[in-house]
Formats: structure tokens, sequence, C-alpha cells
């Protein structure tokens, strides 16, 4: 006879939840939650390589609100690698991938995002399933379940 597991069950999501990515000064960002996308995407534009003491470095730029073009928040990451992805619609695009931390509640931990223009997008960030994996269950039923990092 198996013991019964003393593991906590995982938390629950949304389909969208507020996200903060604290490297950038983000506090919070709606994002859409989609177990369909393998990889994360946010929101950037104006995406410039450069070369900081030999390593390779994007800078780009977010609008974090959705349908709005201020604020705009300047950005600069490590390049983690290049990436071609399908988009929902097909069209294959590579992207820079860049890792930061994720918040997403009060839990905070690194994941890897593309670089995308999601202008034409209902939501500026996606959070795909490589990021959610072995932390969270998805009730897509639901909305915003976790809080803001600026409620209390």
């Amino acid at each position: 006879m198996k013991k019964a597991s003393a593991k906590t069950p995982p938390k629950t999501l949304g389909w969208r939840e507020w996200i903060g990515l604290p490297a950038f000064g983000l506090e919070s960002m709606k994002a859409k939650i989609d177990t369909g996308a393998k990889t994360s995407a946010i929101h950037a534009y104006k995406v410039r390589e450069f070369d900081r003491d030999g390593a390779m470095f994007v800078s780009f730029y977010i609008h974090p609100v959705q349908r709005k073009k201020k604020p705009e928040i300047y950005c600069e990451a490590p390049v983690a690698d290049r990436r071609a992805v399908r988009s929902s619609n097909g069209k294959e695009e590579i992207r820079y991938v860049i890792r930061t931390e994720l918040q997403i509640g009060s839990d905070v931990w690194p994941a890897e995002f593309t670089l995308t223009n999601r202008d034409q997008m209902g939501f500026r960030a996606l959070v795909g399933r490589e990021a959610l994996r072995k932390r969270y269950l998805i009730d897509p039923s639901r909305s915003f379940v976790q809080k803001q990092k600026t409620e209390k």
C-alpha cells in the first residue's frame, strides 16, 4: 500500500494573470497563461543586439499596458539563445531568447522569454508551459487568481 504524499498541492492559475518582471522594474503586467505555447514571450520593440565585454546582449523597450504606448520601459538583458518560433498564425520567426525572473503572486523564479512584437495581440506577455511546468494547475474558467504584487 502506497503512502499518501505529503506534498503541497500546486497553486492554481487562471487563463490570464498579473505577472512581474523584477529585473526590469516591472511590477504588474497582464499575461495570457497559454499551455498550448511551449515558450513564453514578451512584447518587445526597438530590439538591438550589442556586445558587452565579449557577451551578446539585447536592448529593447516594453509597453506593459495593453493597447497603450505609455509607459515605455527600457530593458537590457544577456542573450541566452536565438530560436525559430512558430507563432499561432503558423509563421516562423527567429527570436532572441532571454532569461529573467518571472513573478506570479508571491512566487519568483527564472524563466526564458522570447522577444517579439505583440502589438496586435491581446496581451503584452504570454506565459508558456515551460515556465509553468511543475508549478501550477491551470483553470481556464478563471482569471486573475493570484494577487498582483502591489496588492497586500
